[in-house]
């Protein structure tokens, strides 16, 4: 019997990522759903859309991710980052489906200078990240079947993201400013897309010792936004001159953390998964985009 897979947020990156990936996919049946499909305001609007459906997956790909706007509304990223989670993380518990979980590198204050692991202490600098991270206490807290996923600066060939506006920007100007002292790893959302679906198809998602846990998920390697908008303008051959630029004179509402780098040592060995470095992901995701 195939899995029945329910992806939330499906007009995101990650959601039309997936949705991209899995096609031709003839193993699992999936259903999308966009913010305007499952609204979660008011939340009993959640309980409805699952009345009478059964799936044995969720992805909560569903997320408030405009970082600067959260800082003036609250309500509505807190809504959609921990109220929202809370109440399909009760639903899945109760109708025993596994639930996977999205969730950000900025639940950490960046301090930590090493890669962060999953165990390492959580202090958000801004309302995105605090709002993130009371969605995972809260899903812990309810403890469902599933996992959460912390990934970091996710962009993609669809929508807004940082590569397509870096690609705008190179055109438009000679010459920009880009942030260099906060290091982090891009992630591109079809590489994190596909280690949802292998996660899925993995025995050990069913162990009751790996569920219930929290696993970091981004490309390989280091890079700084600096070094992110270098790499993108050499690909497409951009003749446009980037300099560096401290924090402290790109002054944005919300804080970022300096030092974002996480350790994907767990869902590796766990979940046998192997990760593109974040070079070698970009120069793909530029391809995609040109087709």
């Amino acid at each position: 019997m195939r899995k029945r897979i329910l992806v939330t947020g499906a007009n995101g990156q990650l959601g039309q990522s997936i949705a991209k990936l899995v096609s031709a996919n003839k193993d699992l049946d999936f259903t999308f759903v966009t913010q305007k499909e499952l609204e979660f305001d008011p939340l009993e609007n959640i309980d409805v859309f699952f009345q009478g459906k059964v799936f044995d997956v969720v992805v909560n790909c569903a997320a408030y991710t405009a970082v600067d706007k959260a800082e003036t509304e609250y309500e509505l990223a807190n809504l959609v980052n921990h109220l929202a989670v809370k109440r399909i993380a009760e639903i899945c518990k109760t109708k025993d489906i596994n639930l996977i979980h999205i969730s950000t590198d900025y639940v950490f204050n960046g301090r930590n200078f090493q890669p962060y692991i999953e165990a390492d202490a959580t202090d958000p600098l801004n309302v995105y990240g605090k709002t993130k991270l009371a969605g995972e206490q809260v899903l812990q807290e309810i403890n469902p079947k599933g996992i959460i996923i912390r990934t970091s600066w996710v962009y993609s060939e669809f929508d807004k993201n940082f590569v397509n506006t870096m690609l705008r920007l190179g055109k438009e100007k000679n010459q920009i400013n880009i942030v260099s002292d906060q290091v982090g790893t891009p992630t591109y959302a079809r590489d994190l897309a596909e280690a949802i679906l292998n996660v899925i198809q993995h025995s050990k998602f069913e162990d009751q010792t790996v569920i219930s846990n929290i696993y970091h998920y981004s490309n390989e390697g280091v890079a700084s936004w600096y070094d992110f908008t270098k790499a993108i303008f050499e690909f497409e051959q951009i003749n446009c001159n980037v300099l560096p630029i401290e924090t402290k004179k790109y002054l944005t509402p919300a804080k970022r953390p300096l030092y974002s780098l996480m350790s994907k040592i767990k869902i590796k060995d766990i979940f046998d998964i192997e990760i593109p470095y974040w070079k070698d992901a970009l120069e793909r995701c530029l391809k995609q985009r040109k087709d």
